[in-house]
């Protein structure tokens, strides 16, 4: 794939694609009261608000990242955005409560298609020193996206309205559409077709996992609403892994799931997901109720974290290209290991004593080894990248949603970060094996890029170079 002949715009329009999906989660968040009175919500109604768009999105992360390698990247990418902009707009003007669920839900269809081929785009269209500085920005942009969905969400909630929310990210989507129509070229399509049985077994079984996620933290563990999908996922996803293996194109390449580096990479990553995820919602809920914080507050509370994840995703660059992935990966996760300790156990007295150290070391370290992971699970033929990507969307989207509501379960703030601490220690455990100097010779895999990037999807071919180099390059 030729690279874009001013690669800034089309670094532009993926990164904005990443900051309207993360804002839209955040901010949307802050407007369910003021969004529950207007259009008359029941608890129930009003969890789908959030719940529509998790489970297409979820559901729909594979196969949205394999029709960019068959379809095309960079019409994909526009389908994506488009979709999502559109439903932003039916959302932002939704009538009743039946129009704004469905928004949602289709919101979480252009997402799910743009998300995973925007990260497949940034493998292809950079290569090097240039591909790492891309997605050091890509991941840096999600953990500031965060906090700035939270602040921008209680400001125009409570000087406008929901509606103003909804409308938020319809002028970076459009924008990201533009700029991607004019300086992102197409990618070659892959030759081959839909696995459509590993598809629909695919995203039947994501939609029934995270189902029972989300019905359970809401309605209990043990009622039928839960029980039954949480039955039915397994078998769906077992039955999905048997038609791969029988499908002559699968959905998951068989040349991604034959790496152990890539496996180790995609659960560290839903690990760090559960972190992540985790921390957030127990700190937010804490600074809400515990300190009895605003909206706008408790967003402008999270902007440590938020600059130290962009800090620590432009820092992994640098630090791989000196000690390589394992170091980044070890001080990332030794980080957020630091921070569950600080809270593990206790109720913290409060901001700057308690909840800030945690905030800081949740957010250097959730930036270095999100960056660094990534680049780890992103090694693959350019022509299988997008699959790639979307696997790795799959493991962060179902490692948050499964963590998160394991923490809920636990209950109690203290005990909860226990869990977290749990959580941390585990990605320490997987960094040996996602960082294995010989996981580039695993079938299919093509070595890294240059000085060996932070969080990056290698899809290119490496430049000519000496043999040495190339050996170099294949931490």
């Amino acid at each position: 794939m030729t690279a874009p002949p001013r690669p800034g715009p089309a670094l532009a329009a993926l990164a904005a694609c990443q900051l309207m999906v993360v804002l839209d989660a955040s901010a949307v968040n802050v407007a369910l009261p003021r969004l529950r009175e207007d259009l008359g919500f029941t608890d129930a109604g009003l969890s789908w608000v959030v719940n529509a768009y998790v489970l297409t999105y979820g559901g729909l992360l594979l196969l949205g990242g394999r029709s960019g390698d068959i379809l095309g990247r960079r019409r994909m990418f526009l389908a994506g955005m488009w979709t999502f902009t559109a439903a932003s707009l039916l959302a932002g003007a939704a009538p009743d409560g039946t129009v704004l669920i469905a928004a949602r839900a289709l919101q979480g269809v252009g997402g799910a298609i743009a998300s995973p081929t925007a990260l497949a785009l940034i493998g292809t269209l950079f290569d090097g020193p240039s591909r790492a500085r891309a997605i050091g920005v890509y991941g840096a942009v999600s953990g500031v996206g965060g906090a700035i969905g939270l602040v921008l969400g209680g400001v125009l909630t409570d000087a406008l309205s929901w509606r103003a929310v909804m409308f938020l990210t319809v002028l970076p989507g459009a924008a990201a559409a533009l700029l991607a129509r004019r300086h992102i070229p197409e990618s070659p399509r892959a030759p081959g077709r839909f696995d459509v049985p590993g598809a629909v077994l695919a995203t039947l079984g994501c939609f029934a996992l995270t189902y029972a996620v989300v019905h359970g933290a809401e309605r209990g563990w043990t009622s039928a609403g839960t029980l039954a999908p949480a039955a039915a996922a397994p078998l769906l996803l077992a039955a999905f892994v048997v038609a791969e293996r029988r499908a002559p194109q699968p959905l998951v390449p068989r040349a991604l799931v034959a790496d152990r580096r890539r496996a180790a990479a995609n659960a560290l990553l839903a690990l760090l997901s559960a972190t992540s995820f985790g921390s957030g919602y127990l700190l937010t809920q804490y600074l809400q109720r515990g300190l009895g914080l605003g909206p706008a507050a408790t967003g402008l509370a999270f902007l440590p974290w938020s600059v130290l994840v962009f800090a620590g995703a432009r820092l992994a660059a640098p630090l791989e290209a000196r000690a390589g992935p394992r170091a980044a990966l070890l001080a990332g996760s030794a980080a957020t290991v630091a921070g569950a300790a600080l809270l593990a156990g206790r109720t913290p007295v409060g901001y700057a004593e308690g909840v800030l150290p945690a905030l800081c070391l949740f957010g250097l370290g959730i930036g270095l080894a999100f960056a660094a992971v990534t680049r780890a699970g992103l090694v693959a033929p350019p022509e299988l990248t997008g699959a790639a990507a979307g696997l790795l969307n799959v493991s962060q989207r179902l490692g948050g949603t499964v963590g998160l509501a394991v923490l809920v379960a636990v209950g109690g703030f203290g005990s909860a970060f226990v869990a977290v601490l749990l959580y941390t220690l585990a990605t320490v455990a997987l960094v040996p094996f996602a960082a294995r100097r010989s996981a580039e010779a695993a079938p299919g895999a093509l070595p890294a890029p240059d000085p060996p990037p932070t969080p990056g999807r290698p899809e290119r071919q490496p430049s000519p170079g000496r043999p040495s180099d190339v050996a170099r390059r294949t931490e």
